[in-house]
């Protein structure tokens, strides 16, 4: 998705099952959201600043958090990491910031996880 542009967002978040449910043209922001079974939700926000495009997914579904993780381990930079957040630097992708909490209320079978994607300075979206 980073490298493509909104509208090519739209159409593979919402072939995924996602719901839009915030359509910002002006400030070129999209909101997505999907529940899934079990109670647990995703929701992703993309933002397009100039040519790159930011992602930030909110959920607390582990399964979901895990293939994430996974897929990018072998990425992780142990000189920017701080207590709370993972960061993973990926060549030819950007940053990578996982946030881990406790729900609310306090469930200790479930986390909430932030996970951010910041493009590298390189990184441009295609029109």
């Amino acid at each position: 998705m980073l490298h493509n542009n909104l509208l090519h967002a739209d159409t593979f978040l919402v072939a995924k099952g996602y719901l839009l449910t915030k359509k910002d043209n002006a400030n070129k922001n999209r909101s997505y959201s999907l529940t899934m079974q079990g109670g647990t939700h995703s929701s992703i926000n993309v933002r397009s600043d100039g040519k790159r495009l930011f992602i930030e997914i909110e959920t607390n579904e582990v399964d979901q958090y895990n293939m994430i993780r996974e897929s990018i381990a072998q990425y992780l930079n142990k000189d920017a990491m701080v207590a709370d957040v993972q960061t993973y630097t990926v060549k030819d992708l950007g940053s990578i910031y996982i946030t881990i909490n406790d729900t609310i209320p306090y469930d200790p079978l479930k986390k909430d996880y932030d996970i951010q994607i910041i493009p590298d300075k390189h990184i441009t979206a295609y029109n």
